[in-house]
């Protein structure tokens, strides 16, 4: 038997990190950050310049991926938690977001499209957006849990009728806000060089963090996915932690449309978050989570997300055409996620023993 107190093993160090969940996002974020090292060393260039108010502001290519990646790593955090749940993925969050979005301006404007003035403070609209999109959740969660409905068919519901319900609360306007106000939320507060959605997402981060090291939040959850019969054993009521997670998704949904309507300080109502659902199912899924329940590793899920925009916007550098975007990031992703499949790394520690018997029979003997 090893001591306590012996020292690890030059590379051990690697071998351990090689097993963890989270080492597919970091070697696919290191060979992304190598690549664009050695095609443009620029593209990790951040300077001081001025926005169109003369504020001070950080530029470059790595603020943009840490400003766009705010909304999906809010997304990723809920989508993390339906996921392990209830072993499948809400493909209405795009939608629920432009619903969520269309209440911000709805209660920010009132009876006008474009009044002169907020018709309400900020606060007060998210925090009915907060209640619609929570609703919403609610519903989706309710069809998953209580009426036994297949996670994908239940959201689809929403999916095809969100954006139309979100043109419906404004009437089919484009609703407009002109004070500059509100736009801080989705770029920048004067005086403050980093971009506001940058810090909303640490915000969410650190609440989750909290909430899964001080509740048993993640604990029912990864119950409820890995056995929810054993769970129900122990007392865990498996339906209400599937409909909870889909509301805390909700939430997320409010955040994020804060955020969405706040970049433009108005709404396109067919273009605003489109695809965005199936990003967040790819981070989850890029995170080494398991897409049909059980265990899960946010951090790796958040980190993924960061993954999957830095990689858009290395297409987006590289001058990819949109309309062929998803089609490169498709094939990126898919190698990703089957690299981190554990019946690939199964295999591939299998095919390790063969070629190399000796080393194999070494690490063992550790």
């Amino acid at each position: 038997m090893e001591r306590l107190d012996t020292p690890m093993k030059p590379g051990a160090w690697l071998k351990n990190l090689v097993r963890q969940q989270i080492f597919i996002p970091l070697a696919a974020l290191l060979i992304l950050i190598v690549f664009n090292l050695i095609a443009d060393p620029s593209f990790f260039k951040i300077t001081m310049g001025q926005n169109s108010n003369g504020d001070p502001v950080l530029s470059g290519y790595l603020i943009t991926i840490l400003n766009n990646a705010s909304e999906l790593v809010i997304l990723a955090i809920g989508m993390t938690l339906v996921t392990s749940a209830s072993g499948g993925q809400d493909i209405s969050v795009g939608a629920a977001i432009a619903i969520a979005g269309s209440v911000i301006l709805r209660v920010l404007c009132g009876t006008e499209a474009r009044p002169e003035t907020m018709q309400a403070p900020i606060i007060v609209a998210f925090l009915v957006a907060c209640v619609v999109a929570m609703l919403f959740g609610a519903f989706n969660g309710a069809l998953v849990a209580y009426f036994k409905i297949q996670p994908m068919v239940a959201t689809l519901i929403l999916f095809t009728a969100g954006r139309s319900i979100a043109a419906w609360i404004n009437n089919n306007e484009l609703p407009i806000i002109n004070d500059p106000s509100f736009g801080y939320f989705g770029n920048f507060i004067p005086g403050i060089p980093i971009p506001t959605p940058v810090f909303i997402a640490v915000v969410c981060m650190i609440v989750i963090a909290l909430a899964l090291k001080f509740t048993t939040l993640g604990l029912m959850t990864q119950s409820v996915g890995i056995n929810a019969h054993s769970s129900r054993l122990n007392g865990i009521d498996p339906a209400f932690v599937k409909f909870l997670t889909y509301v805390v998704l909700g939430l997320c949904v409010a955040v994020a449309a804060l955020i969405k309507v706040s970049r433009i300080s108005t709404i396109n109502y067919s273009v605003i978050a489109k695809d965005i659902e199936m990003d967040a199912i790819l981070a989850v899924a890029l995170g080494g989570n398991a897409l049909s329940g059980g265990k899960f590793n946010m951090a790796a899920s958040i980190l993924g997300a960061y993954v999957i925009q830095f990689l858009t916007t290395t297409l987006y550098k590289f001058n990819v055409a949109s309309d062929a975007l998803p089609a490169y990031k498709a094939v990126v992703v898919i190698i990703l996620v089957v690299m981190s499949a554990p019946v690939v790394r199964e295999r591939t520690a299998k095919l390790w023993k063969q070629l190399f018997p000796g080393k194999a029979a070494a690490k063992e003997a550790v």
